[in-house]
């Protein structure tokens, strides 16, 4: 019974490192499409989210079994927990989608990919699950990597614009994001979850720009192509590979593997958005996958006892108060 459980979930841990790089390379495409849109990053925010939420809604006819998750009842407590995930996630959209408009794409996901370094503090500090050497020392050899390739453009690293800031601040929102799902994730289903986060999002975007006055019209064709792109492969299947992978991997572990974002996103914008390709970014971006391999290597095995534990207790919060 033993092998049979070690083989299960050896087959589950596999499944989630596959869905945690499939969402990532869906991910990657947000600077690109962003670039394409022609509105203000709020409102671009807006429209990705608008769209998955939509396609998201049929989610809740489907039988709990083909949703991708445990049959378990949607809480009052675990609606609030969700929301607040949305919440993260919407000011996190916000900040990113406006920094990509305002330095290089490459810059902004660099940036915007710092998450890491929040939830790895996150995690020591809130819930005591201190991350193993390995992971520190992984995520040091990727964010060398990160400076290596923003080496290569001394202007911007002498003089931090408020794009890149502001994608600084997307990754502090993104890290509330990753985990507030880790904690909810192991009670509900993967698409439950992103229907509930995806509509939270939604309506505090549709606020925020409302009380900022940006303007909603959708400009051209091109634009309305790209807000597709947003909503269908950026958030649907990003999040879904990403939410899935958050429910059998530590949020340390996802975190990391998303800093592979940059490297991909700069070769994207390289090819479709003539921004330059140097040498730096090769070395950057073989150093950043270097350090994501030391980091998931002993990412998982650091912290089962915790991280079982802390899903337990979430499970038993949100069984308080049904919805």
């Amino acid at each position: 019974m033993n092998a049979r459980n070690k083989s299960e979930n050896s087959k589950s841990g596999t499944l989630a490192y596959v869905a945690l790089a499939a969402g990532m390379m869906c991910i990657a495409w947000s600077a690109i499409l962003v670039r394409w849109t022609d509105m203000p990053g709020p409102a671009s925010a807006f429209y990705r989210m608008l769209i998955a939420s939509v396609v998201l809604m049929p989610a809740w006819l489907l039988p709990e079994k083909y949703r991708g998750g445990p049959a378990k009842p949607l809480t009052r407590a675990m609606m609030g927990i969700i929301a607040l995930g949305g919440l993260f996630f919407g000011i996190d959209l916000a900040f990113y989608n406006t920094s990509i408009l305002r330095t290089s794409a490459a810059n902004a996901t660099l940036f915007g990919n710092n998450a890491p370094v929040f939830v790895g503090l996150l995690s020591w500090l809130v819930f005591r699950r201190k991350p193993a050497a390995a992971f520190w020392i992984g995520l040091a050899m990727a964010l060398s990597g990160s400076l290596v390739i923003l080496w290569g453009d001394k202007d911007r690293l002498a003089s931090m614009g408020t794009g890149d800031a502001m994608a600084l601040a997307a990754a502090a929102f993104f890290a509330g994001y990753l985990m507030v799902t880790e904690q909810v994730r192991s009670t509900t289903s993967t698409l439950k979850f992103l229907s509930v986060a995806s509509w939270a999002s939604t309506v505090f975007l549709l606020m925020v720009n409302v009380a900022m006055r940006v303007p909603l019209g959708i400009p051209n064709g091109r634009t309305l192509a790209a807000l597709v792109g947003l909503g269908l492969v950026s958030q649907v299947g990003g999040y879904l590979g990403l939410t899935y992978a958050m429910g059998h991997l530590p949020a340390t572990a996802t975190s990391v593997t998303l800093l592979a974002q940059a490297p991909m996103t700069a070769l994207m914008a390289a090819a479709l958005l003539h921004e330059p390709l140097t040498r730096t970014l090769v070395l950057g971006g073989a150093m950043v996958l270097g350090g994501l391999g030391l980091a998931n290597r002993k990412a998982r095995p650091a912290e089962p006892p915790e991280y079982e534990a802390n899903s337990e207790a979430s499970a038993a919060i949100a069984a308080g108060e049904e919805a």
